[in-house]
């Protein structure tokens, strides 16, 4: 659903960029206070949280990367949005579809750079924060389960698909450049998306499922699921019961054992693979069918003013290494280039604001420790 230059006129993609640039700047503070909390605040915890933030970026680059058939000469692939809130939270999952929009359009020539605010209001905003609010109420009236997670994950990823498609529906009634009514608009975008949900809901319940199964802890989404630890202590004697006989007590270190600190490296390890897989090789044998949004526009006259993207002739452009003869491999370097540049683009934007946040959590404990201790009454 990549917007290209002049489908939308002058002054929505210029609201639409505001609107995208205060998404964003919101997204960053909170996305400081997810990655911390899924680290529990500080500490090696916390600074595994980049490093997976980065990789869902890398992954959702790698799966829009495969396109998949709906319908007759119109192909799908997956948006991200609900995938990317349901496992790093929806403020960061905002930053990780923008950082692949921001990507795609510099290195890759997909989606126009006049339409980067409408691609970021639409494919990043829009399906994220649909996605994340039917998510959340789904968990709330079902049963506490991991099962649960699943399923309110392949009914948000669907939902999410065709009110993206609603929404560029109304960005084009606002400033669409062709003459093309509405609601041949709003019926076909809809009606195509509709069936590209579903395969947005398959690929984002599986990844979903596929990473509570292993690791329910790095799954935003599932947090609660765990029941904390509990202390059990000995009931209190019944009146006129013997007590019971002195036990020997236990050395204070020894009461209740640490938990073993559970490094991420394997999941993290196994998603940049399955990225790599996906974007190096599965991607050659992915639908050549235009998308949804290319289809609908073809068809009704959208295009007709579209504009030839600003880096068309770059070496990456078409998801396609210039120069190389062999398609298979000028399309696999392309896709493993682009898997390695969105998650190190990625990684680092997530340490930035991981490490604001700690300097920032550290400045206020040390400002509240130098504070005199309050006297006793």
């Amino acid at each position: 659903m990549h917007v290209p230059d002049g489908f939308i006129n002058a002054p929505v993609s210029v609201a639409t960029g505001a609107l995208a640039a205060v998404a964003v700047a919101v997204s960053l503070r909170g996305a400081r206070r997810e990655l911390a909390g899924a680290g529990q605040g500080s500490g090696a915890g916390a600074e595994r949280t980049a490093p997976l933030a980065g990789l869902v970026a890398a992954f959702i680059f790698a799966v829009q990367m495969l396109n998949f058939p709906v319908a007759a000469g119109t192909s799908g692939h997956l948006l991200g949005g609900a995938l990317a809130a349901i496992l790093v939270g929806p403020y960061t999952g905002v930053l990780c579809v923008s950082v692949v929009l921001l990507m795609q359009g510099v290195l890759f020539a997909d989606g126009g750079l006049t339409a980067l605010g409408v691609n970021i209001t639409d494919m990043a905003i829009v399906t994220t924060v649909v996605a994340y609010a039917l998510f959340r109420g789904l968990v709330k009236v079902l049963p506490r389960r991991r099962r649960s997670i699943t399923v309110a994950s392949f009914v948000s990823a669907l939902i999410s698909v065709p009110a993206a498609a609603a929404a560029f529906t109304a960005l084009y009634a606002l400033g669409g450049t062709a003459e093309v009514p509405i609601g041949k608009v709003f019926t076909a975008m809809v009606g195509v998306h509709v069936l590209i949900g579903i395969g947005e809901a398959v690929i984002t319940a599986l990844t979903v499922g596929a990473v509570i199964a292993v690791r329910p802890d790095l799954v935003y989404g599932a947090r609660g699921l765990t029941k904390p630890l509990e202390l059990r202590t000995s009931p209190l004697t019944a009146p006129g019961a013997e007590p019971a006989p002195a036990a020997t007590p236990a050395p204070a270190a020894a009461a209740v054992p640490a938990a073993p600190r559970r490094s991420a490296r394997r999941v993290w390890l196994a998603g940049l693979a399955a990225a790599l897989v996906c974007a190096g090789g599965i991607s050659y044998y992915a639908s050549a069918n235009p998308d949804g949004l290319e289809k609908v526009a073809h068809d009704h006259g959208i295009d007709a003013k579209a504009k030839d993207h600003a880096t068309k002739d770059s070496p990456l452009a078409d998801y396609s290494v210039k120069d190389i003869a062999d398609p298979r491999l000028a399309g696999g370097l392309a896709g493993v280039i682009g898997v390695g540049a969105t998650l190190a683009v990625g990684t680092g934007v997530f340490v930035v604001i991981r490490r604001r946040r700690s300097a920032g959590t550290a400045g206020q404990t040390g400002a509240g420790a130098g504070r005199p201790a309050p006297e006793n009454a």
